[in-house]
């Protein structure tokens, strides 16, 4: 079974509670996978497969939770630049613009100097989740909750303009402001939870057909994701974005800047086992038109998992001798489990359909791996 095209609404030309052929709901899942606040355990405790339509409430209450507990110890402060022609000396001179403006005749100094602020761009994020949030849940207790939390924001002085997601990705947290870890993580997803939508408003993500590389990048996470939190307890060891090294026995001296990387998407290790698994996830057909037939499976993949398993072979890990592979794609028109052993190689080649229930996209992405749901 595949995607079937759900109907298009002919007032807006979109279909209502879908983004493409996958359900919104789904697409919240996949986040929720993908996210930090999932590998921390914010929601450990909670089915959320078996319900996904109410994941923004819950992750709304959790990040209300996490601010009104910053709140009371006082939120995070950091330092920003500032220039200010004063009276007196703060922080550095500014020779030029002084000796330009003549501001010594009248008694100023032009100063560059920081300035402690609770007005930060993490606060700003914050806060500017807790407003996308509260337009999202449905329980509308708790969208009061976040408007009025995102207020108290405001009224303590967090009324900058917010960073950027991507400016956001480039945030380290210090020992002094490790408590706003969590906080930041369900910002995060609670933020992303409004992008999925094809109505109306402020928050608008174009069909998967034509933002194919987020979708693929949220695909890959949400799988990574989803077996560090499940696998781990039970033995294994997962790495995602893990680079291979070529076994190189010589080379000349311009090759190592041409020389392409060999980086997986997931590796998943058992040592009591002795069982190493290579994870590709494409966001492709798996299929494609052969020469001589109507499907055939992409050779440049097959390639591409040939090389990952086989470059790692007689460099002293037991692991990688024996590894397998995986090719883990979303269902495009057909559903495939197949497996091919190549040269002592396990290589399986599988869907998962995403427009499945929660609780089965979950079970399919664990039998890909001989884990029981």
């Amino acid at each position: 079974m595949g995607l079937i095209a759900p109907p298009i609404s002919a007032e807006t030309g979109f279909t209502p509670g879908f983004v493409g052929r996958i359900p919104v709901r789904n697409l919240w899942l996949l986040m929720l996978y993908a996210s930090d606040l999932f590998r921390t355990g914010g929601t450990a405790h909670v089915a959320v497969e078996e319900n996904p339509d109410e994941l923004p409430d819950l992750v709304a209450e959790i990040l209300a939770h996490a601010v009104e507990t910053r709140l009371h110890r006082q939120l995070s402060l950091g330092y920003r630049s500032r220039e200010e022609w004063l009276s007196r000396v703060r922080g550095r001179i500014d020779v030029l613009t002084t000796e330009r403006r003549q501001l010594l005749d009248r008694g100023l100094v032009a100063c560059r100097f920081a300035e402690l602020t609770i007005d930060t761009p993490r606060n700003r994020f914050v806060r500017a989740a807790l407003e996308s949030v509260a337009r999202l849940v449905k329980k509308p207790v708790v969208a009061h909750r976040c408007r009025s939390l995102a207020a108290a924001m405001w009224s303590r002085g967090v009324a900058g303009q917010p960073p950027t997601r991507a400016q956001m990705s480039v945030d380290r947290f210090g020992r002094h402001d490790a408590d706003d870890q969590f906080m930041v993580a369900a910002a995060k997803l609670a933020y992303d939870l409004a992008l999925p939508t094809e109505s109306a408003g402020g928050n608008v993500l174009a069909m998967p057909g034509r933002e194919e590389a987020w979708v693929r990048r949220l695909f890959e996470r949400a799988v990574g994701g989803l077996y560090a939190v499940v696998l781990s307890p039970l033995g294994w060891h997962v790495r995602c974005g893990a680079t291979l090294q070529w076994q190189i026995s010589s080379k000349t001296d311009g090759i190592d800047d041409i020389l392409p990387a060999m980086r997986t998407d997931v590796v998943l290790d058992h040592g009591g086992s002795g069982r190493r698994i290579v994870i590709d996830t494409k966001f492709t057909s798996i299929v494609t038109a052969g020469w001589y037939r109507e499907q055939s499976l992409r050779s440049g993949y097959i390639y591409q998992m040939y090389a990952y398993l086989r470059s790692q072979v007689g460099c002293g890990d037991a692991l990688a001798d024996s590894a397998s592979g995986r090719l883990l794609h979303p269902a495009v028109g057909t559903m495939v489990d197949e497996t091919v052993v190549i040269q002592g190689h396990p290589i399986r080649f599988a869907t998962v359909d995403l427009a499945a229930k929660p609780a089965e996209i979950r079970a399919q992405l664990l039998k890909c791996v001989e884990v029981p749901c």
